[in-house]
């Protein structure tokens, strides 16, 4: 079994990838168009440093052999705003690229794409459905729109078996803030415990729909391992999440590591981002999600604690 994972040098890519080694995968080949910071050296394990738009990239990674392919890589949502013609390139082109490669091998993978809640917009009802309609508010959105679009269509023909996931923004992740609009969900809480001090963008009443680097990778998974009788013609799924405030982001940080911690989180709203986040939708119907068994997380100072556990080795600042 050969498995494919686009973005494979980031950071849900690497967590993906361990996923699949303790699978015992037969062999994994990364893309990213970044070198991996710390690659993993199992011997099963092929990283391509590329351009997933440039020619003869996807033709040379993906095999009658690649039976999953994981399409992670995605320009994020500041960036795509700010770049259009980089969104429209990465997000669009090389989606298209991809699934027309799938289709050329004529084996019809197992094709797990990652959307986001950023398809919606608009006047949103207070609880938003898979079917809810499309109305992206950024060219993040439409991208991820239009890639959902295509994953359908391609299922719909046979030459791929797709399965189309909108995922909550994931919270926390390690490293620094990248480019995502989302990035603060974040940034005010591994900041603080880094004894750092995070700027939030948003108001505090801001709502957003969160889950768990853990969660979201055991998702990524259970996706691929879902019968295609399960999901029938409907491949798009809204991955289970947590609706919360800012506030009460930092209020669970409180609780875990302490108001000297939380303190540190200061709010200096950008309009801009702030009004983008809020035509996000803050609540989703999991129903779908769970009665299809993927895991959800329980609260967010789970989450908070899932972070401090996992990085302990770190000096945080409580």
């Amino acid at each position: 079994m050969h498995v494919l994972i686009t973005g494979g040098a980031g950071f849900l890519g690497r967590r993906l990838a361990e996923a699949w080694l303790a699978r015992d995968v037969g062999a994994l080949t990364l893309v990213d168009v970044n070198a991996p910071s710390q690659p993993l050296t199992d011997r099963r394990v092929r990283y391509v440093t590329a351009d997933l738009a440039a020619d003869g990239v996807l033709e040379s990674v993906i095999d009658r052999d690649t039976t999953a392919v994981f399409h992670l890589a995605a320009v994020v949502s500041g960036q795509a705003e700010a770049d259009f013609d980089l969104g429209m390139r990465v997000n669009v082109d090389a989606t298209r690229r991809l699934l027309e490669v799938c289709r050329a091998r004529g084996h019809a993978p197992r094709f797990v794409f990652t959307s986001s809640v950023a398809v919606y917009g608009g006047a949103l009802p207070e609880v938003v459905r898979d079917d809810t309609a499309l109305a992206p508010q950024t060219s993040y959105g439409v991208e991820k729109a239009i890639g959902e679009m295509l994953v359908s269509d391609y299922s719909r023909r046979g030459f791929v078996d797709g399965r189309i996931l909108r995922l909550p923004t994931v919270s926390v992740r390690p490293g620094r803030p990248n480019a995502a609009l989302s990035s603060f969900a974040s940034g005010i809480i591994r900041e603080p415990l880094n004894g750092e001090d995070a700027i939030c963008p948003v108001g505090p009443d801001v709502r957003v729909w969160l889950t768990s680097p853990d969660t979201v990778t055991a998702g990524l998974v259970h996706a691929h391992d879902l019968p295609a009788a399960a999901l029938g013609d409907e491949r798009r799924i809204n991955l289970p999440g947590l609706s919360v405030t800012v506030g009460e982001m930092a209020a669970s940080l409180a609780r875990v590591a302490g108001d000297d911690v939380a303190s540190r989180v200061q709010f200096q709203i950008d309009p801009r981002v702030d009004r983008i986040v809020r035509a996000w939708p803050g609540r989703l119907d999991n129903s779908r999600a769970l009665g299809l068994r993927f895991p959800a997380d329980s609260d967010f100072d789970a989450i908070v604690r899932q972070h401090v556990d996992r990085n302990r080795s770190k000096a945080f600042t409580t």
